[in-house]
């Protein structure tokens, strides 16, 4: 342990690689451990702490010891910073964890009979409802999807209906069914089960 802290405390070019990629980790790993515990994912958010916490505390007691008379420890480590900030980001939405649902609102039944077989033949679930404009009566597709999938949903939707009105939110379900659906987000008991 004495000689990683006399490391640690050295000012060898290898140290400002620990500070740099360490940093871009923790602030990589703090994102997605805060997306783990608001999607439910709380004992594996808490792992991820263990080793967010963990890398902080290496990293920042590095560029605290010596600071003053070092400053390049502070430059390396505000902009890992905000490289870690970015590449978390990025990897959440690859990963896209939890359920997202997309707004559809088209002017005709034509329109709204094309897409909704369109996005059905694809394995997309999807809700119709008769809605009510200023002026007129249209119509109001709904999905519930996961979130990786709504790439691809809206390719759909954009090639057969691009003048729709779509719009995107990232919700939260209790009860009922969602096609094709299988997660960890929520527990064993909870009414949600996969239907094929």
């Amino acid at each position: 342990m004495s000689e990683l802290l006399i490391f640690l405390n050295s000012n060898s070019v290898w140290v400002y690689a620990f500070i740099f990629f360490g940093k871009i980790v923790e602030v990589s790993i703090s994102t997605l451990r805060l997306v783990l515990i608001s999607r439910g994912e709380r004992t594996i958010g808490s792992i991820v702490a263990l080793v967010e916490v963990s890398l902080w505390l290496l990293v920042t007691g590095t560029v605290l010891t010596g600071f003053q008379s070092d400053f390049i420890k502070i430059i390396v480590f505000v902009v890992a910073f905000a490289i870690g900030n970015f590449i978390g980001s990025w990897l959440e939405e690859k990963l896209a964890f939890g359920l997202s649902n997309i707004h559809v609102i088209v002017h005709n039944k034509e329109t709204r009979d094309i897409l909704m077989t369109a996005l059905r033949e694809k394995g997309f679930g999807v809700t119709m409802m008769k809605v009510y404009g200023m002026d007129d009566t249209r119509y109001m597709l709904l999905l519930i999807l996961r979130r990786r999938m709504v790439k691809e949903a809206l390719n759909y939707i954009d090639s057969i209906c691009p003048n729709a009105l779509v719009t995107i939110g990232n919700v939260e379900a209790q009860g009922g069914y969602i096609y094709n659906f299988k997660s960890r987000i929520f527990p064993l008991h909870n009414p949600f089960t996969s239907v094929r």
